[in-house]
């Protein structure tokens, strides 16, 4: 079972935007600040049904493989008041992502995505080298297999 896998797509290694994004206390962050570590960064929002299925698998993938070489980046993009963000991390049983904000969708848009979820990896070079438009199972063995070939010295 590839867990939804089968709709990742690898890509031509090309650079991520550094394009900002904000958390809820008002930091400004780009994806230039986990060059270094592999990413796999999911857009997602409040009103997204599959988002909504597919957020404990990602976070349970950050508390199973997350830390000096691999983070999940979960981005809620476009309009997510605080209190539904909240509300929808609570209901997900989400604890081990961080809230990370593009309400304009600027680097939604500048990455080319055109609905949600979308999942991008990125490698440590700030290279995006595979994309899923969709949602996935993030904690099957697949997607676990997927982490630890990109994440191999």
């Amino acid at each position: 079972h590839d867990g939804g896998l089968a709709k990742l797509q690898p890509t031509d290694p090309s650079p991520v935007p550094e394009t900002g994004f904000t958390d809820p206390q008002g930091g400004t962050h780009s994806l230039a600040d986990w060059r270094g570590k592999v990413v796999l960064l999911n857009f997602w929002a409040t009103w997204c049904a599959p988002c909504r299925e597919e957020m404990p698998s990602l976070d349970a993938l950050q508390a199973e493989l997350g830390g000096e070489d691999f983070q999940v980046l979960a981005i809620a993009s476009g309009h997510n008041p605080a209190p539904a963000i909240d509300k929808f991390l609570a209901e997900a049983k989400v604890t081990h992502l961080p809230v990370l904000l593009d309400p304009r969708q600027a680097l939604a848009r500048e990455m080319g995505v055109m609905g949600m979820p979308v999942t991008v990896l990125i490698d440590r070079d700030g290279q995006e080298i595979a994309r899923l438009m969709g949602g996935a199972d993030w904690s099957s063995e697949a997607a676990k297999t997927l982490i630890r070939q990109a994440t191999a010295p």
